[in-house]
């Protein structure tokens, strides 16, 4: 309930103190991740979402990735840690993550590091 909403409200309470936003749909995210995969150029692409102060990603977790994609959103989220902020927004558990991420062992050092220095809002009710 609220998730995405609340997210784009602290989002613009972070752009109103002068810190970089950016929004992104977790689906449209890894397919942008994996375009510049594709082309050769995750890296630049990776350096060029590490120069936002915070990364909003929304709806991760509703359907499964690639391997690659995998991959990429651990390169992502690696390069931000420590470094970036980021919220993320899912229906899931953290103990399901490794059903969408479909490997156990990719998902528990994401999670190992969105979780490190985070505060977790677990929300419930009716879908605004």
């Amino acid at each position: 309930m609220g998730k995405t909403h609340l997210a784009i409200g602290i989002g613009h309470k972070a752009v109103d103190a002068g810190y970089r936003v950016l929004f992104h749909n977790a689906l449209d995210l890894v397919e942008a991740l994996e375009l510049a995969e594709m082309k050769g150029e995750l890296k630049k692409k990776i350096s060029q979402l590490g120069k936002y102060d915070l990364l909003i990603i929304d709806e991760l977790g509703y359907l499964p990735m690639t391997r690659q994609a995998r991959y990429n959103l651990f390169q992502l989220i690696n390069s931000l840690y420590e470094y970036r902020s980021i919220i993320l927004t899912t229906n899931k558990d953290f103990t399901c993550w490794g059903e969408f991420f479909h490997d156990d062992n990719v998902a528990v050092p994401i999670i190992d590091r969105i979780i490190h220095h985070s505060h977790i809002f677990m929300l419930g009710g009716e879908s605004y």
